[in-house]
């Protein structure tokens, strides 16, 4: 079950509470580069993300949101921007201005660059510089309230501060009290349009630091949605893989509202392969499914090829799963979660099953596709 989690309002498109799990990737070309941006962001939405962030770096980048989003329009695009902010508080509250959600990072908001020293605050020291934090946050919290703009605490775990690293090391702990300082401000301010990330390119570091902070949030009745990406994952199948087991295992816990698969490629090639991990954890559904054996000496029939030519007359039926599998050994019982099964019955023929029931026997296999198809038709004309 998915864990609860207040609405966020992010422009036209709102996470968590009730709504489907957001996917998002974010632009790679300068922001002060307008026509830049808007092409590359046309193209991630065009693949189907729903946020796009963008690096704003200074105030001119922050600016320049309200130019890019403008020509969008003019093209008939309204994805939100968020503003993704870094060591500069003052670019922080610019960005509020201009944003749908602004991202900062608890290890450098106030914190100054690190320098991987050793402080030995006193609890009247780190004390004080809660306050300072506070001082400083505040402001920014007021102007996301009045311009109705979102904001996120993006925890990574290569940037902690020093105040941090001194006090709790390069640790899960550090990541995510770095993270909690802020959230009890917002806390105070009743300010709940927040959503939170703790990122590390470790999926084991990810994982259990993900972790950590929903318990951390449940014992402090906290309850904001929940950003999940395994930074730096890499390009191709490496980052692939790891992105899949780092965001697939916290979304089968119930954990995410958003995701964004961080590959080193084209940014609109992050989407499909996040609508890939939400579909194989069964978070998000927007295309058939095929269960498929790998095959055995027992298979009847060429494996590949059937499958392919399954899919390419079936893939239309969003949020089915149909099951193919080359006999009967791998039939009705490993495919039971399909609605639909092809299983090879020997001889060049084909049975087809609508759930476990074995609806047509010995079809020739060179028309069962066909009765495939028919079967799917009518058993959704007949529902």
């Amino acid at each position: 079950m998915r864990r609860r989690t207040v609405e966020v309002r992010v422009g036209n498109v709102p996470m968590g509470g009730d709504n489907p799990i957001r996917v998002q990737s974010m632009t790679t070309v300068p922001t002060t580069d307008t026509m830049g941006c808007v092409e590359q962001i046309k193209r991630i939405v065009d693949a189907g993300g729903e946020y796009v962030r963008l690096t704003t770096q200074g105030v001119r980048e922050a600016e320049n949101l309200e130019a890019i989003r403008n020509r969008l329009a003019l093209d008939g695009y309204t994805v939100p921007l968020i503003a993704d902010v870094h060591f500069n508080a003052n670019v922080a509250d610019v960005a509020a201005r201009y944003a749908d959600k602004v991202r900062i990072n608890p290890g450098n908001y106030i914190d100054p660059a690190r320098k991987f020293r050793k402080i030995d605050f006193t609890d009247a020291e780190y004390a004080a510089e809660l306050h300072r934090l506070e001082d400083r946050f505040v402001p920014l919290l007021d102007l996301c309230r009045h311009n109705g703009t979102a904001l996120r605490l993006g925890v990574n775990h290569g940037s902690l501060s020093d105040r941090i690293m001194s006090r709790y090391g390069d640790t899960p702990e550090g990541m995510v009290e770095s993270c909690m300082e802020f959230l009890r401000v917002c806390v105070k301010e009743h300010f709940d349009q927040v959503v939170i990330s703790v990122k590390a390119s470790n999926t084991q570091v990810m994982t259990t630091t993900m972790r950590q902070m929903v318990h951390a949030m449940d014992l402090e009745d906290m309850h904001f949605p929940l950003h999940l990406g395994v930074t730096e994952a890499g390009e191709g199948e490496d980052g692939r893989l790891k992105s899949a087991v780092g965001i697939g295992a916290l979304l089968l816990d119930g954990i995410g509202d958003t995701i964004r698969v961080s590959l080193s490629e084209a940014p609109e090639k992050e989407i499909p392969v996040a609508y890939g991990i939400l579909q194989a954890a069964r978070t998000r559904i927007t295309k058939t499914e095929y269960i498929s054996c790998p095959g055995c000496g027992r298979t009847m029939y060429d494996l590949e090829q059937t499958i392919a030519r399954v899919k390419a007359a079936t893939s239309q039926f969003k949020g089915l799963k149909i099951g193919i599998m080359g006999c009967i050994v791998n039939g009705p019982g490993e495919m039971a979660d399909a609605d639909f099964g092809y299983v090879g019955a020997g001889r060049g023929k084909v049975s087809l099953y609508r759930g476990k029931e074995c609806v047509e026997m010995n079809i020739p296999e060179a028309d069962a596709v066909e009765h495939l198809l028919r079967l799917i038709e009518s058993s959704q004309h007949a529902g």
